[in-house]
């Protein structure tokens, strides 16, 4: 060995010394460092950090897909756990050097107010768990800039995030996606308020749907689609035009930048279809549309998208009276109807369905001359009179005292029945007010004008049983249904009590026919007259058996100036 090149013992000193301190330094435990891949085995990778030996990490330090693309010589960063173990190997740590490089880049992160991706890992008290390379909390209110109903359903989605607190001692991580939310937004604001002007088309998306309407995002900046601005024609609700999340073309109607209000338009894409409905539908054309919806007073047709007119119940039938225009039609059923009116300016359109069809009392007219005799089934009976129906679909009325000559009818069930096929008379026919009037007592002649002045003389007697007892007298029902009235003054003897005390409904009674009046169709009678001449024709055959026939009509005359003896007393009493 050259004795110049052989170190002194003070050199060797020396140099020794400021190696092993330059050796530490650059390989202090706690400490990141660069190593260079020797080797990767089965179950471990060896590194060569620079150190006097090498040292090893296990396969299950590196995720799946970095490990496949590893190869020797890659450079990779450790953590230096111990220098040597109690074997002598150099421990270090591929896990922890991660940790730390994510600890120090969310640092970094936080102190630039940059974004950081994230997992949303599961649901916890309050919040979200994500993993952002570490643990990190996101509270429920940093979310999303409106509550979220559906938190689970974010588990497993990955976002953009802002630290907002970091503490790498304590290991806490907390982070928000309404702060980056809330940014973008406002640059899109700041973007959309400088360019928005009233008429501009603009796309917006569906936020929120209301009763009055539905709220469109523009870009930062909500508008209202009030709906009547949605479509020319019918809206029952937003929600049968849109969803959540639907993208609109809409015009901005009107925009406040005071108040920062806007309006919003989607039917004013398109001309108003009212614009020419004069010219497209003249009064008397007939027009076929498509029933949208019912109400009590009728049914709303659309004829053209934006137009719809009204057919009213009055208007459904020229011969049933529609209660409601459900009986008629339906929604969704297509028809044919007569423009009856239009009223471009009230936006209006009067429809009737009858017009499609001829006037059947055109028909009744022309066909049924009064005094024809028709039949027809009865289709109802009322307090008031029975509803016959004609082949026509009409029906005409029978009144209750079109019904006997003769009979007093207290209710129209004691003739007829519904489904019974009666005949009828026509009386009278009002086209414009769409009323018939028929007659049942007319298919006989009026026994007042021809047999009951014949019949029933006064003077006479009649029989019968009696009928109905009333307050002032005691009704008694003759032959073929006549009923003639007792008077209480012609009953004779004051009766003690009521006149159903003495009386009784069914009882045989005869009495005087005192008058007839055949104008106002009523026969009097009187039971004390009657009751007189019995008196007298006794007394007179007492005297003709006694052979004084002078005597007995002497009685007679006696017994019949009484009473006008005693009425003229009582007159003079009374003077």
């Amino acid at each position: 060995m050259d004795i110049a090149s052989e170190p002194t013992e003070e050199f060797d000193r020396g140099s020794l010394a400021s190696l092993y301190e330059e050796t530490f330094r650059n390989f202090e435990e706690g400490t990141i460092t660069e190593g260079r891949v020797v080797a990767i085995q089965k179950d471990r990778v060896v590194v060569d950090i620079g150190y006097k030996s090498e040292g090893m990490i296990s396969t299950s330090q590196f995720i799946p897909e970095e490990l496949e693309t590893l190869s020797v010589n890659d450079r990779v960063q450790v953590y230096i756990e111990q220098r040597e173990d109690a074997e002598g190997n150099l421990v270090l740590s591929k896990e922890k050097a991660d940790k730390m490089k994510t600890w120090e880049d969310l640092e970094i992160a936080h102190r630039d107010d940059k974004e950081v991706q994230g997992r949303v890992i599961s649901r916890i008290k309050g919040g979200m768990m994500v993993d952002i390379g570490v643990k990190a909390f996101l509270p429920g209110s940093q979310i999303d800039l409106t509550p979220i109903r559906d938190l689970d359903g974010l588990v497993g989605k990955t976002f953009s995030f802002k630290i907002i607190k970091i503490n790498h001692r304590r290991g806490n991580v907390v982070i928000s996606r309404r702060a980056l939310l809330e940014e973008t937004r406002d640059k899109k604001r700041r973007t959309t308020l400088s360019t928005l002007a009233e008429g501009q088309l603009i796309q917006g998306i569906v936020k929120n749907i209301t009763d009055y309407g539905a709220f469109l995002d523009l870009g930062g900046i909500d508008g209202l689609l009030h709906i009547t601005d949605i479509s020319w024609g019918r809206v029952g609700h937003p929600s049968d035009m849109f969803r959540v999340g639907d993208r609109l073309d809409v015009l901005v109607l009107k925009y406040d930048r005071e108040s920062g209000r806007i309006s919003l338009g989607l039917k004013q894409k398109t001309a108003d279809p009212w614009m020419d409905i004069a010219t497209k539908y003249p009064e008397g054309s007939r027009a076929q549309g498509k029933v949208v919806s019912l109400t009590d007073y009728g049914a709303f047709v659309e004829l053209v998208p934006g137009v719809e007119g009204l057919v009213h119940v009055s208007e459904m039938s020229w011969t049933h009276e529609v209660r409601h225009p459900s009986r008629v039609v339906s929604v969704g059923d297509y028809i044919e109807a007569q423009v009856l009116h239009v009223d471009q300016h009230g936006r209006k359109i009067s429809l009737g369905m009858k017009q499609t069809a001829p006037n059947p009392w055109d028909l009744i007219q022309s066909r049924y001359p009064v005094g024809t005799r028709i039949e027809g089934k009865v289709k109802s009976v009322t307090d008031f009179g029975t509803f016959v129906g004609l082949d026509e679909g009409i029906d005409g009325l029978i009144h209750i005292s079109d019904m006997s000559w003769t009979r007093h009818i207290k209710h129209p069930s004691e003739l007829f029945k519904k489904g019974l096929r009666v005949e009828a008379v026509i009386l009278r026919i009002d086209k414009e007010k769409e009323r018939l009037s028929l007659g049942y007592k007319q298919l006989i002649p009026d026994p007042w004008k021809s047999e009951i002045p014949t019949r029933y003389q006064v003077g006479g007697t009649a029989s019968g049983p009696i009928s109905k007892i009333a307050d002032f007298g005691v009704f008694v029902e003759l032959e073929g249904g006549i009923e003639g009235l007792i008077h209480i003054s012609e009953i004779g003897q004051e009766p003690h009590g009521r006149l159903e005390d003495k009386f009784k409904i069914g009882d045989p009674i005869t009495a005087k026919i005192v008058k007839v009046d055949c104008d106002d169709r009523k026969i009097a009678l009187s039971l004390r007259e009657y009751n007189q001449g019995l008196e007298t024709q006794e007394l007179e055959e007492f005297h003709s058996a006694q052979g004084d026939p002078d005597q007995s009509l002497g009685r007679v005359a006696e017994s019949q100036e009484s009473p006008r003896q005693e009425e003229s007393s009582n007159q003079g009493e009374n003077a």
